[in-house]
């Protein structure tokens, strides 16, 4: 299936009566990497989740190759929209098996299409020997992969990854970017959320830094990270910069 190009065009989301995202309008080509950078509260994670379908948009468009899958007066329910979401935090089932984690969206298919789809997954992302334990006996590393499974499991053309990397211990930050890297080189279309500056600017197409709900800086990584135009972008890289995180 080829992957399709993700265009936002002025969209906004109110949470609570909060302005979270504001006129937001940037494109994902097909293939293509998206970053979003930004200090915690900046809008990313709602950015994400009103792409995916978990919040509604209060203005403005989503489409993919030019086809709206999310409007004020539209959203598509989440199966249809073909796009899939990782969590920072993992979000498996804890009474689920990772076989059953994985199979939770195939329950149309057929069961010995089902099996062929985890086996497939489990052997792409190293997880074979996993598959009958339950999310507590998983190191961070191992459950994120497992998510992965889990979101891929649905075919999607487009991965939204949200701070994937946030919660592991250092050591096991490597094994998922990996995983991340393979999805690159097989040409689907993602748009993450992250802290990991150099893996950011090495896999990146284009960046967008982000700042109290609007985009105030975007370009390739070689600008945003070479020569930022904006003085809040200077400024948070340079933070980021201090604490050991580029």
């Amino acid at each position: 299936m080829t992957s399709p190009a993700l265009q936002l065009d002025n969209v906004s989301v109110h949470l609570g009566g909060k302005l979270i995202v504001d006129s937001v309008s940037f494109r994902v080509p097909a293939g293509g990497i998206g970053c979003l950078l930004g200090a915690s509260g900046c809008g990313k994670t709602t950015l994400l989740r009103a792409i995916a379908g978990f919040e509604p948009v209060s203005s403005g468009s989503v489409s993919l190759d030019g086809l709206p899958i999310s409007t004020p007066m539209k959203m598509l329910d989440i199966e249809k929209r073909r796009v899939g979401m990782v969590f920072q935090d993992h979000s498996l089932f804890p009474h689920l098996s990772v076989r059953q984690n994985i199979a939770f969206g195939l329950q149309s298919m057929s069961v010995a299409k089902r099996e062929a789809r985890i086996d497939e997954l489990a052997s792409l992302l190293a997880i074979g020997e996993l598959l009958d334990a339950f999310p507590h006996r998983l190191s961070g590393g191992q459950q994120q992969r497992v998510a992965i499974a889990r979101s891929l499991a649905m075919n999607p053309e487009v991965m939204l990854l949200d701070e994937i990397t946030s919660a592991l211990d250092p050591e096991l930050v490597g094994e998922v970017l990996d995983v991340v890297r393979d999805l690159k080189a097989d040409g689907m279309t993602m748009l993450f959320a992250t802290h990991e500056m150099a893996f950011c600017r090495e896999i990146s197409d284009r960046v967008c830094f982000l700042h109290q709900g609007r985009i105030l800086e975007h370009g390739p990584p070689e600008q945003i990270f070479g020569n930022p135009q904006e003085t809040r972008t200077r400024e948070f890289l340079q933070r980021v910069t201090d604490a050991g995180r580029f």
